[in-house]
């Protein structure tokens, strides 16, 4: 029931995001996500990795950080904490202290007085990104030295997805059912 309502209040915040332009905030931390994932060369493993980012929630974990917090931090600052890369910045919100860091390999965000934290990192040794979270890293995705991607699902096995439209189109598929098991 919560995560229904939780999925609803996003969806809500979104149509909103259209609606009401005008003071909305630059949304710096979801564009630099976005904007990593377009340096990537083959539109195949753009499009793998914005999957993978949407079942892993790193696209809407950021989007509600920049909901949330950052825009209106900058709104009322005219300062972005995550402008920068390799800036900390400590942003005091009704809901408690947020620690935000930029990093070169991904970003790192942490609510001061909880061990709960989130790290998106990109391991240049083995070409793969994941997601640290309670002190645990998932893999979300290896690039292989041919045309593939090798994708780790949540029940810990693992797809290699051919960088072509049929590769792409199954990888879709299981994650829609992954999604659709979710949501139950």
């Amino acid at each position: 029931m919560k995560k229904k309502s939780f999925t609803a209040l996003l969806c809500m915040v979104l149509g909103s995001s259209f609606l009401f332009t005008s003071c909305i905030g630059s949304f710096s931390l979801s564009n630099k996500l976005l904007s990593w994932n377009k340096t990537i060369d083959s539109k195949f493993v753009n499009e793998l990795v914005f999957i993978a980012f949407c079942i892993v929630p790193v696209y809407e974990i950021s989007l509600l950080a920049d909901v949330l917090v950052l825009n209106s931090i900058e709104f009322w600052s005219g300062d972005n904490p995550v402008a920068d890369a390799g800036t900390v910045k400590n942003i005091e919100t009704k809901d408690g202290i947020y620690t935000v860091e930029t990093k070169t390999d991904g970003y790192h965000i942490e609510k001061e007085g909880e061990a709960a934290s989130l790290d998106l990192v990109f391991d240049k040794a083995d070409k793969s990104w994941s997601v640290d979270a309670a002190g645990e890293s998932v893999k979300v995705m290896k690039f292989t030295e041919n045309d593939e991607v090798v994708m780790f699902l949540p029940n810990g096995e693992e797809m290699n997805v051919a960088l072509d439209q049929a590769g792409l189109f199954a990888f879709r598929q299981v994650a829609e059912n992954y999604a659709l098991y979710a949501a139950r």
